[in-house]
């Protein structure tokens, strides 16, 4: 099946099925890096020990929800 006779096939779905061949699609584009992903680990595991050691500033979510 060509690319032309894809494209028609997938302008006929419902919006929902589009949406879903979009995420499907983008999902495989996107391959996770793991250079990244670690890095990112590295960071929340930071954060979460400055937080329960208490050196972390932490402001209420109503006072957040004020600004």
């Amino acid at each position: 099946m060509s690319s032309k006779e894809i494209l028609q096939k997938v302008l006929n779905l419902s919006p929902a099925e589009k949406l879903y061949l979009i995420e499907v699609i983008s999902n495989s584009l996107n391959e996770p890096n793991k250079k990244i992903d670690n890095l990112w680990k590295e960071e929340v595991e930071k954060r979460f020990n400055s937080y329960t050691k208490g050196k972390a500033k932490t402001i209420s979510y109503n006072k957040i929800n004020k600004k």
